[in-house]
């Protein structure tokens, strides 16, 4: 029987209350050093009426003054020179009448880390996460933007905390809804979270949804032991499926399963023929699973609509010291690696899969200084994840994060103290209210 958090989706109004009230909070202010809202505080006051007894320009000779907001890449510049606009008087009686349903428009388009603070409003606002017209709402508007999750423990005890690419914001999101198990992070599709680990000596895999702290534990797998999963999401149907490929030991004989909720099951598919992984790193784009193989030289693809593997002769480039596979939007698929022989020759470049000729082709390179802030030393590791032709970095040593825009050809730096934790686990996440786990 599936073991289902201690909080549901019917009583996720109160749960949401109670992270407004215990926890749910910016990061900014217990990290003012590392992260910054947009325009904070430590920039220089330009307005007329903040300087007493300066002579006082009109806001339409106001000098506009381009400033470098902390938190964002030294290159990174932002305009601030709007006039100050007189706040307008709002009347009470008008904007209490607003129709239900245009409210719940507006609120829909609020982003999600900000609802907690509204619902303090009034009982309406507070009970707004308990009404269907309000999710129906939001499901329909698009997505707020991407954001970087970020999960550790200290000291047993699961922490969590979320940066709003949109906002230049860190969150810290309660985990403490999650039971006491050893468990890692598997990675994040359309709102979800999933996570798998061992409950004793009992493998299980768990989603949940971080924003409405519902949770729940999988059925056991027919081979239930330590597998590679990648969790896709299906937000036509309002639904997800969790890939189970080959055992993290090396046993290549364990069939494909794959759980589909629609179902609450899980099927047996085709064994993945005998390769030799280079890594386990995954990537699912265009309903097809990617992963890199040395024997025979490639990738082994999986078609999720049809349930075989396949091998794609797509050889990697020379001297690739260790690569990494991202997915784009579409089918566009990324090769993310470092190459040279000698430190002093390294360089870390992205390569676009050409479906048509099976070749990788070279189309952006990490600029030497980013390069060098990001891995002060050849032997240090790094992580690489995508969404959305978005490519992020870490670096396990240095508690770094860089982000490259692929469609703007943009590089910036992630501030904030929650990649510092040496063992944490990062991946894109988009927060969303009515994703369910079910």
């Amino acid at each position: 029987m599936d073991a289902i958090g201690g909080s549901s989706e019917s009583g996720s109004g109160e749960i949401g209350l109670q992270l407004m009230r215990n926890g749910f909070y910016r990061e900014e202010e217990s990290c003012v050093k590392h992260v910054c809202a947009l325009g904070g505080g430590g920039s220089r006051n330009t307005s007329p009426l903040g300087r007493v007894g300066s002579r006082n320009t009109s806001p339409s000779r106001q000098k506009v003054i381009k400033t470098k907001p902390r938190g964002l890449d030294e290159e990174t510049v932002t305009t601030f020179g709007k006039a100050v606009q007189p706040d307008v008087q709002m009347e009470d009686n008008i904007w209490a009448m607003l129709p239900e349903d245009l409210l719940n428009e507006i609120l829909a388009r609020v982003p999600p880390f900000m609802i907690f603070r509204l619902r303090s409003v009034c009982k309406r606002w507070n009970s707004i996460l308990q009404d269907s017209s309000f999710l129906k709402f939001h499901s329909q508007v698009p997505s707020h933007g991407p954001c970087l999750l970020t999960f550790w423990k200290n000291s047993q005890t699961p922490q969590c905390s979320v940066f709003s690419l949109p906002l230049k914001t860190w969150y810290r999101i309660p985990f403490t809804f999650l039971p006491p198990w050893a468990f890692w992070l598997v990675g994040s599709s359309g709102g979800l979270v999933c996570f798998s680990g061992l409950d004793g000596l009992t493998f299980k895999t768990l989603v949940c949804n971080p924003l409405t702290q519902c949770w729940r534990t999988l059925p056991s797998m027919h081979y239930n032991q330590q597998r590679q999963l990648i969790m896709v999401v299906d937000r036509t149907d309002r639904s997800f499926k969790v890939i189970a490929t080959s055992d993290i030991y090396g046993d290549k004989s364990l069939p494909t399963e794959v759980y589909d909720s629609k179902l609450n099951c899980w099927s047996l598919h085709q064994i993945m023929p005998a390769v030799n992984l280079c890594s386990s790193k995954m990537a699912f784009c265009d309903s097809r699973l990617y992963l890199e193989t040395l024997s025979p030289l490639g990738l082994m693809m999986y078609r999720l609509d049809m349930g075989y593997w396949e091998h794609i002769p797509a050889k990697f480039p020379r001297s690739l010291l260790d690569g990494y596979l991202v997915a784009g939007t579409q089918k566009r698929l990324f090769l993310v690696g470092r190459i040279g022989l000698y430190s002093t020759l390294q360089s870390m470049r992205i390569w676009e899969l050409d479906h048509s000729k099976f070749m990788w082709v070279e189309m952006s390179r990490m600029p030497p200084k980013y390069f060098r802030a990001l891995l002060r030393l050849s032997a240090e590791r790094f992580e690489c994840f995508g969404q959305d032709n978005l490519i992020c970095f870490t670096s396990w040593n240095q508690g770094k994060g860089l982000l490259y825009d692929v469609d703007k050809k943009v590089w910036s730096w992630i501030a904030g103290c929650a990649l510092q934790s040496y063992n944490s686990q990062v991946c894109f996440y988009e927060p969303r209210f009515d994703a369910s786990i079910h």
